[in-house]
């Protein structure tokens, strides 16, 4: 029979976890995104090319109406960009200052 003395001593206080720590890991993800973007880019670009031309005998979508979703999703492109460049200025900063705060003793 196992006796108290006889038990291993449990560790006590926080377990560690096993996943990564939440700063690092939406960084990580934002990374990810970033990555991303320029690939979804072309691929709504590329949309136009699938659109039915105009022509006498069907009702395709005019020329007028192809540049300017092209001209649209180049600005949502440039604004996601900007978006995930703010971003990523702001965790490295919060990071930063959460490090500085770290070498001081409480």
């Amino acid at each position: 029979m196992n006796t108290p003395e006889n038990e291993p001593a449990r560790p006590t206080g926080p377990r560690p976890s096993v996943f990564l720590e939440r700063q690092s890991y939406r960084r990580r993800r934002l990374a990810d995104a970033a990555r991303m973007l320029p690939f979804v880019g072309a691929g709504l670009i590329c949309i136009p090319l699938l659109w039915p031309d105009p022509g006498p005998e069907n009702s395709g979508v005019p020329l007028s109406s192809a540049i300017l979703y092209i001209f649209t999703c180049w600005a949502a492109l440039i604004v996601f960009s900007l978006l995930f460049g703010f971003a990523a200025r702001r965790m490295s900063s919060s990071e930063r200052s959460a490090a500085e705060s770290e070498q001081w003793p409480r």
